[in-house]
């Protein structure tokens, strides 16, 4: 596809970056809308797996997509992703209980790996990696756009009508993607000689399933001392072990092992991992710590989170013209970690009377941060590899990112959880004594430890509209120990984003960098 003439290869890209715009933009609405979803289906103990349900969905697909494409072509696939993530968008909608909303962002996640593994792989068939940095940029940019309306429109939605069309209106915009892909993108024949490694594909999945349901679990559901945890990491070793043994004997592996022998190819996909973990917990946690603790309406954070991506947009942008321009990307790496490990740790110092200006400014760093780095290690890897590879060594780096967000989510969920539980406890009991309780309203009492109160203000004026004054004024208190233990439980989220970054800018150190090749193949620029 790369002798295509100019004017075709743009039009391609539009019509790729219309498909990762549709899943990024359901991606983005959620975050915002999720409060509200959670008031109203329940279970504010999966919060989490609201995210990682659609994360671990999406990682295996992901690398499936990115080995046969190399086989069959990115057309099917992008077609494929599009189509499952439109089925998997209506179902959300309809769910009636949190269980259905995780099964169906399930469905969700497999599109949506499939897209983003062949998206930023197309890029690849058509440019050699000097000129890819610049769409690489646009593609971060796409992101980035989701972003800024993203929130806004997910917040407005909840507000106004109904968190169901949260999932459904962005539909519209998928159909339209999947029409311009049928429409311009060409199909490549298959190429012989290629078995598919199923087998490869099953032992991997055996592997990251039990790894991240361990992590996932591990402080909530059980303890992470458990028998079942224990069970868990267990069958995770067990399954790289027969994953390693399968890879090194079959003609065609799923994941071909030998890309590991590659440094940047395996210092990359550890940095992306480390910013996995650290990215999503801002991303998943900022719009419930405005919501929770700075007490903004949903529309309001999302309005407050648009900075944030407008300046990830523009960071992206400038990010991928740079490496076009100078052919390097080592330097740019460090300094956009460095700017997101300050952004981090600036949101960890935010408080519920932090001045609007303030916050604004702290989640612009953030932002810029994010922009400058993500598009750079897409980048290394696909410069590193053989063309023959790209897309499933681009897959692989998806993979890392999002196991690295499953991870990161799961043990910052089980952090802030803790220090919530332990900061609430301590304030009550110098708050509420056994005889002030008994003057309470049973159905109250069991509300008092519930954090979703502070996301619904509505179910919080019901509860309380019948007591006395005085009880108005214990009620008061209460919430008040609310909102410190979720800020408490919250701060603990950002420092440990803000240290995951400073652990990714070391790692920077180690990755060895090369002239971003002006061709296609990496064996023709010997």
């Amino acid at each position: 596809m790369h002798e295509l003439e100019p004017r075709k290869k743009i039009s391609i890209m539009i019509a790729v970056m219309a498909a990762l715009l549709f899943a990024a933009l359901n991606q983005t609405t959620i975050g915002t809308a999720l409060p509200h979803i959670i008031t109203d289906l329940g279970g504010l103990e999966y919060f989490s797996w609201i995210f990682t349900a659609y994360i671990l969905a999406a990682a295996i697909p992901a690398v499936m997509a990115g080995r046969l494409s190399d086989i069959y072509g990115r057309k099917p696939f992008l077609l494929w992703g599009i189509g499952i993530f439109i089925v998997g968008s209506i179902l959300a909608g309809l769910a009636t209980d949190i269980l259905e909303l995780i099964i169906y962002r399930v469905i969700q996640g497999t599109g949506g790996g499939i897209i983003m593994a062949t998206s930023f792989t197309a890029v690849a068939d058509l440019f050699p990696p000097r000129e890819r940095g610049r769409w690489q940029g646009f593609l971060g940019a796409t992101f980035g756009i989701a972003s800024v309306f993203g929130p806004t429109l997910g917040g407005y939605i909840v507000d106004h009508w109904h968190w169901r069309w949260v999932f459904w209106v962005f539909i519209p915009v998928g159909l339209v993607a999947f029409g311009m892909i049928q429409a311009l993108f060409p199909s490549v024949p298959k190429k012989h000689g290629h078995d598919v490694d199923y087998l490869g594909a099953l032992l991997l999945a055996l592997m990251v399933v039990p790894l991240l349901l361990a992590f996932s679990w591990a402080g909530q559901r059980f303890a992470w001392n458990s028998l079942e945890i224990y069970s868990l990491f267990g069958a995770t070793v067990l399954a790289l072990i027969a994953f390693i043994r399968v890879e090194r004997r079959v003609r065609h592996p799923i994941l071909p092992l030998e890309l590991f022998a590659n440094s940047i190819f395996t210092v990359s996909n550890l940095i992306v991992f480390v910013m996995g973990a650290s990215m999503f917990g801002a991303l998943l946690y900022m719009p419930l710590f405005l919501q929770g603790v700075m007490e903004y309406s949903a529309t309001h954070a999302g309005t407050m989170m648009m900075p944030m991506t407008l300046s990830l947009v523009c960071a992206s942008i400038l990010g991928g013209q740079s490496m076009t321009r100078t052919g390097k990307y080592k330097m740019l790496a460090f300094f956009g970690l460095a700017v997101t490990t300050v952004g981090m740790y600036l949101l960890s110092t935010l408080t519920g009377n932090t001045a609007l200006g303030v916050t604004l400014a702290y989640v612009v760093v953030v932002g810029l941060g994010l922009g400058i780095g993500m598009p750079v290690f897409n980048l290394t890897v696909q410069n590193a590899v053989d063309h023959g590879h790209v897309g499933v060594a681009t897959a692989t780096g998806q993979l890392f990112r999002q196991l690295g967000g499953t991870i990161g989510v799961a043990v910052m969920g089980t952090a802030m959880s803790h220090n919530m539980h332990v900061t609430l406890t301590a304030r009550l009991e110098q708050l509420i004594d056994t005889s002030t309780l008994a003057t309470l309203p049973p159905g109250l009492v069991r509300h008092l430890e519930d954090p979703q109160l502070l996301l619904d203000p509505g179910k919080l004026a019901d509860l309380t509209r019948n007591l006395t004054n005085t009880n108005q004024e214990l009620i008061h208190q209460v919430i008040n120990a609310m909102r410190d233990a979720l800020h408490t439980g919250l701060t603990q989220v950002f420092l440990g984003g803000s240290l995951a970054m400073l652990v990714a800018m070391v790692l920077v150190f180690f990755l060895k960098e090369i002239p971003l090749r002006t061709t296609m193949h990496k064996e023709r620029d010997g």
